[in-house]
């Protein structure tokens, strides 16, 4: 048996649609993936096959079906319900939680409470020096949501607004998940940031989880995140462009090994035989 080579291995996927980048992504995982128990978090106690690090770069994420179909031969489910996304876009795109959640994506990115008083107090001369003075952008409610004597920051809308009245060439664009505070949940955001940058007339979105779910969660978090980037290119005029996507644990289950043994035709036990680590 080969010797397992010391040291990170970045793999890097180019994919048409965000079905490929699935398949791509599953096959891949299987020859490269590295197998361990988890230590703590979601499933501690259980393995998983994981890559090192990973960038997947999709050039037509729009292009249907957004989920993958597993063909009929196989005999097995899909890894995400067809209908799955009409339940999930409102945690993605809206800040409503559900009772018993410390969080959602879309509480942090679509209503996230200021935390220093209202609308007035930022928008004052104190903070003039640090914080941006449009009063289109703080009388938005769209984008300064006031509710129950309380300041939210809807970040989706706000970069919509930049967008369209400050041009498309900023670095400052960044949908952020991750708060410092995140390191004392146990279970912390996966998703950490969605960045985004109009380049040739096209919005493009760089995302990076943290820790990610191949099999079930890779596909439903991009079809999701796939029609809110349509939803801004709308919003701002501009058209649709491709996704970057980044994990430094990208990984599979170990319970859904077989399945994906079973559709890439070749068992883990075979990759490690044949290939150095």
């Amino acid at each position: 048996m080969n010797t397992p080579v010391k040291g990170l291995r970045p793999i890097h996927i180019e994919a048409t649609t965000l079905p490929d980048a699935w398949f791509q992504a599953v096959y891949r995982c299987l020859e490269v993936g590295r197998d361990f128990t988890i230590d703590r978090g979601s499933y501690a106690g259980e393995k998983r096959l994981e890559f090192d690090y990973i960038t997947v770069h999709i050039k037509r994420p729009g292009e249907h079906p957004l989920l993958p179909q597993i063909p009929g031969q196989y005999n097995l489910p899909n890894p995400v319900a067809d209908d799955y996304l009409t339940d999930y876009l409102p945690y993605l795109m809206t800040g409503e939680a559900k009772p018993g959640e410390s969080y959602t994506y879309g509480q942090r990115i679509c209503k996230y409470e200021l935390p220093f008083g209202d609308a007035k107090t930022y928008n004052s001369k104190d903070f003039e020096h640090i914080l941006i003075q449009d009063r289109e952008a703080w009388e938005d409610r769209k984008i300064v949501i006031v509710e129950d004597g309380k300041t939210y920051l809807n970040q989706m809308e706000l970069c919509i607004w930049t967008y369209k009245n400050k041009g498309h060439r900023n670095n400052q664009m960044v949908l952020q998940v991750a708060h410092p505070t995140d390191m004392l949940l146990q279970d912390p955001p996966c998703l950490r940031l969605i960045d985004t940058r109009i380049q040739d007339g096209r919005l493009n979105f760089i995302i990076y989880f943290r820790s990610w779910d191949l099999w079930g969660g890779f596909p439903a978090n991009l079809a999701a995140m796939q029609m809110m980037k349509e939803y801004i290119a709308s919003e701002v005029g501009v058209e649709d462009g491709e996704i970057i996507a980044a994990s430094k644990g990208l990984h599979i289950y170990n319970y859904v090994w077989e399945l994906a043994e079973c559709i890439r035709g070749k068992t883990i036990e075979e990759f490690r035989r044949g290939n150095t680590l």
